[in-house]
């Protein structure tokens, strides 16, 4: 297994990327490192990813730049980029990533491999450095849908060092690694028609309706629904992300973690006041991304503007997650898209915030629902191989115009089983006979 560098191995460097950590050591176990031990897991070694998980390309990482194992002109995507180009590229069986707003789901996505965003709760963030505590969540970036099954029911559970994980659903996973092909053609699946806009690349549509086509082949019902607050989810992201941005990384002082003195192309001299311990660490420390957010966030929760963009933003969190509790009634699962265009070329929106934030508008609704979804790529007639053995080199992810496209699963709260079972017999559509 790869590690992304968010989260602590004992022991092991941990430093989100960032020039605030570049010499912190770990000094305990992450709950899922815990348990991924138990199951004698195999740590290779730990992953980029855009500093502080606050990207979706992994070019904000201060230390290095992560290419597409596909296009090494094109990004990876982020801010897992580098656990899910560790599997894309065959050097990990599987790795761990984190997801605030669509960063295991998104990289799987351009790297044609398959990411697993559990509900929020479901599995335990302790050992996790926090970017916005009430979307994170750590998930497994993997070559096959059974594979992502079978870690997540090693590292999912209630865990007593985080208030807000708990307990598996009523019969647990035990169908997780079996589904019952009837169980699935009983499912309906929801189409939300505010995730088929013009704005689509048409790769993506086309890589998209070869999915449902095959997933019809199955025997499983479509159904189009709506999603009516999806276009302000952006919006709503941007004020509660960077305030829970703000309010975590304070910490960061330049007392506790690393020093000041060890941050590179710092010169040392003896701070004047306690002040300019704090503007030294920090100003020297966090990159250009991780000052916006910050910066962002506490102006949105200082006085005067909290009322007129916290508030009213969580208030809009409330209706989103309203929309997807009635689309619910109705269907059992959705399918989008996981982003609007394939992977994009390296540098080519690092300049514009917007168009970057643009490449998580399908998967940040999940997160301020606190669903389950999951990015499957698209496959070819060809088929994927079956796992192979350690002598066997597999073969690449069949992909559309020369870049790998994924479609997206949506479950209810804990329904994981759904999600995961749907798409290991999608899987199956294209093992070799």
């Amino acid at each position: 297994m790869a590690i992304k560098d968010n989260i602590l191995i004992r022991g092991t460097p941990t430093t989100a990327a960032s020039k605030v950590l570049e010499r912190y050591r770990a000094a305990y176990d992450s709950t899922v490192i815990e348990k991924l031990r138990g199951a004698d897991a195999v740590f290779l070694g730990k992953t980029n990813l855009d500093e502080f998980a606050m990207g979706s390309s992994t070019e904000n990482s201060a230390f290095q730049l992560t290419k597409n194992p596909h296009d090494l002109e094109r990004v990876p995507g982020g801010s897992s980029g580098g656990s899910a180009t560790a599997v894309a590229a065959h050097e990990a069986i599987t790795a761990l990533g984190s997801d605030t707003g669509g960063s295991i789901r998104q990289p799987a996505n351009f790297c044609g491999v398959v990411g697993l965003k559990p509900t929020y709760g479901a599995v335990s963030r302790y050992g996790l450095i926090a970017m916005a505590s009430s979307l994170d969540q750590i998930g497994p970036i993997t070559k096959t849908v059974k594979d992502a099954a079978i870690v997540f029911k090693v590292i999912a559970g209630k865990d007593v060092f985080d208030a807000t994980s708990a307990d598996p659903p009523p019969g647990g996973y035990d169908k997780l690694l079996q589904p019952e092909l009837e169980d699935i053609k009983k499912l309906t699946i929801g189409l939300p028609k505010e995730y088929f806009t013009e704005g689509l690349n048409s790769s993506v549509t086309e890589a998209v309706d070869k999915a449902i086509s095959a997933l019809k082949s199955l025997g499983i019902k479509f159904q189009e629904i709506s999603l009516p607050h999806t276009k302000y989810a952006l919006a709503c992201y941007y004020i509660i992300m960077p305030a829970e941005v703000s309010a975590n990384l304070a910490r960061f002082d330049g007392i506790r973690y690393s020093r000041i003195a060890n941050l590179h192309g710092s010169k040392r001299r003896s701070a004047q006041k306690l002040l300019d311990t704090y503007v030294r660490q920090r100003s020297e420390g966090f990159g250009a991304e991780a000052k916006r957010r910050i910066i962002l966030g506490t102006f949105v929760l200082s006085s005067g503007y909290y009322d007129a963009y916290y508030a009213k933003a969580q208030r809009v969190r409330a209706l989103i997650k309203k929309d997807f509790d009635e689309a619910f009634k109705k269907v059992d699962a959705l399918l989008t898209p996981v982003a609007p265009t394939p992977a994009f070329k390296i540098g080519e929106r690092a300049d514009d915030p917007l168009a970057m934030y643009l490449s998580d508008v399908f998967t940040i609704p999940v997160n301020l629902a606190g669903l389950p979804a999951i990015s499957i790529p698209v496959r070819d007639a060809g088929g994927m191989p079956k796992v192979p053995s350690r002598t066997e080199e597999p073969k690449v992810p069949s992909k559309l115009e020369g870049l790998p496209i994924g479609f997206q699963l949506i479950g209810k709260h804990f329904h994981e089983t759904d999600i995961l079972g749907i798409g290991q017999y999608y899987d199956k559509l294209f093992e070799p006979r």
